[in-house]
C-alpha cells in the first residue's frame, strides 16, 4: 500500500472482492487477461524485450513461443493475441530489432478440443493441458481427488488414477478429436502435452500413437519420459515395459510425495551447476538425471539407461 501510495483497507477489500472458493475453475488464465488486458501486456513486454536483450548478449535470435491458457472460445484467443501482437510491434519499434514469435494456445477444456478447428485458424501451436483437462472432463479437482479415486481404483471402476496416467477413453478421445480438428484446419500445427502425463510411460505411448510432435513434464520425470518416447519410437511398448514404466513412476511419486525428494533434486543439481561452473566442467544433463532417478530408486544409473 505504502508503495502504491494508497490506503491498506482499499487494498484489502479489493483482495477480498477477488478471493474465489474454487479458483481451479474461476478467474484465470486467459479470463484475467481479458478482464485486466494490462497484464497480458505486461508478460507479452517481458517475454519479448527479454528476447531482445538475449539476443544482444549471444548474437543469436530467440524463437519464441506465447501461450494463451484456459482458452473456451476463439473470441477469446483473438482479443488476448491482439494485444500481444500490438506489445510485439511496440517492442520492436523501440528497439529496432524485429522479433520472430508465435502465439498458441493450451488446450485444457472439452469444449476447446470440440472447437480446436476454429480456434487453430489463428492459434499456431496447441500444447495439451491434460492436468487441467482431465479436471475438466472428469469434474474433479486433483487436488482433492486422492480422498476417493483409491477407492475407484479397487473397485475396478478405473483401472489408474487418471491424473496418473491419461485416460485414453475420455480425456484421449478428446485431445484426438482436438488434434485431427486442429490440423484440418492448420496442416502444420505443432501439438503436444504439458503436464504429469508428459513424464507417464503409457501417456508417452499414447502421444506417440496420436501423432504428437512432443511431450512436456515435471524436470525429475525428463528420464523416464525419454526412454519412454524412445521405447515408442521403437515399437517396443509392449504390457511388460508398460507395468515396469508404471512401477517405476509410482516408486518416484511415492517418495517425491513423503519426502520432498524433488525440492532436494532440483538443490542438489542446482549446487551442482555452481560447482560445474567454478570448475569449468559441464556434467549437467542426461547423465545427470539418470543417476537422480537411480537414486529415488536405489539402483544403479546404467540399470536404470537400460531399462
Amino acid at each position: 500500500a505504502r508503495a502504491m501510495n494508497t490506503d491498506p483497507r482499499k487494498l484489502a477489500d479489493r483482495a477480498r472482492d477477488l478471493a474465489e472458493f474454487n479458483p481451479m475453475l474461476g478467474f484465470r488464465g486467459c479470463r484475467l487477461a481479458i478482464a485486466y488486458p494490462e497484464i497480458a501486456e505486461m508478460q507479452a513486454r517481458a517475454i519479448f524485450e527479454a528476447a531482445v536483450e538475449a539476443e544482444k548478449r549471444t548474437g543469436k535470435a530467440v524463437g519464441l513461443e506465447v501461450m494463451v491458457p484456459l482458452i473456451a472460445t476463439k473470441a477469446e484467443f483473438d482479443l488476448v493475441k491482439a494485444r500481444i501482437d500490438a506489445t510485439a510491434h511496440s517492442v520492436m519499434k523501440e528497439t529496432g530489432k524485429k522479433l520472430a514469435y508465435q502465439v498458441g494456445t493450451m488446450i485444457e477444456l472439452p469444449r476447446a478440443c470440440l472447437m480446436a478447428g476454429d480456434i487453430a485458424q489463428t492459434a499456431e501451436f496447441f500444447s495439451f493441458g491434460t492436468n487441467d483437462l482431465t479436471q475438466t472432463t472428469y469434474g474433479i479437482s486433483r487436488d482433492d481427488a486422492a480422498s476417493f479415486l483409491g477407492t475407484y481404483v479397487a473397485k475396478g471402476i478405473l483401472e489408474i488414477d487418471p491424473f496418473i496416467s491419461v485416460d485414453r477413453d475420455g480425456v484421449g478421445e478428446l485431445v484426438k478429436i482436438g488434434v485431427d480438428r486442429g490440423r484440418k484446419t492448420r496442416p502444420d500445427i505443432k501439438v503436444g502435452i504439458c503436464g504429469e502425463h508428459g513424464g507417464d510411460p503409457a501417456s508417452v505411448a499414447f502421444c506417440h500413437e496420436i501423432g504428437l510432435d512432443y511431450v512436456s513434464c515435471s524436470p525429475y520425470r525428463v528420464p523416464i519420459a525419454r526412454l519412454a518416447a524412445a521405447q515408442a519410437a521403437l515399437g517396443k511398448f509392449g504390457p511388460d515395459v508398460l507395468r515396469r514404466g508404471r512401477a517405476l513412476e509410482e516408486q518416484v511419486l511415492e517418495q517425491v510425495r513423503h519426502a520432498g525428494l524433488a525440492v532436494t533434486l532440483v538443490a542438489r543439481a542446482h549446487a551442482q551447476r555452481q560447482v560445474d561452473r567454478r570448475r569449468g566442467l559441464a556434467r549437467v544433463g542426461h547423465q545427470q538425471q539418470l543417476h537422480a532417478v537411480a537414486q529415488f530408486e536405489g539402483r544403479d544409473a546404467f540399470d536404470v539407461a537400460a531399462r
